[in-house]
């Protein structure tokens, strides 16, 4: 497992190790993933960890919400990352999934604005990602 070295005043050095545990759901609780949909959010939200320089350790859904656990540095605002999670595939799955995303419904957005974030640094990582993995995804 990855983990980034700070240096820290006073010349001391510190080892980051943080998880977080996000749910996003999608507007008005509308069921509108598949499987096809699912994955592709995946792979959209695996780049956007990327380009934050974190890692998606385990993703799955069900038809109106998604479960996330995500690893990342200690320069990473989890704010921040969530606005990009939720921003860059919001605008990619509508773009690709347009047939099946009702836009009048949703008024144009796939996700709620609010979202759950939990620190996953006391709870075994193994017991996060089961529950993740534990999902009713839909087929």
């Amino acid at each position: 497992m990855k983990s980034w070295q700070a240096r820290g005043t006073g010349g001391a050095d510190a080892l980051f190790r943080r998880h977080v545990h996000l749910v996003f759901v999608t507007k008005y609780r509308l069921g509108v993933f598949d499987d096809e949909m699912l994955t592709r959010c995946e792979e959209i939200m695996r780049k956007v960890c990327e380009d934050f320089e974190a890692e998606l350790k385990e993703f799955n859904g069900e038809r109106d919400h998604v479960h996330l656990l995500v690893h990342y540095p200690p320069k990473v605002a989890v704010s921040k990352l969530v606005n990009s999670l939720k921003g860059v595939s919001a605008r990619r799955i509508r773009q690709e999934f347009t047939g099946r995303i009702n836009r009048a419904i949703m008024h144009g957005h796939l996700w709620s604005p609010s979202y759950f974030s939990a620190s996953c640094g006391g709870a075994p990582l193994a017991i996060v990602r089961q529950y993740i993995e534990q999902q009713k995804r839909p087929l």
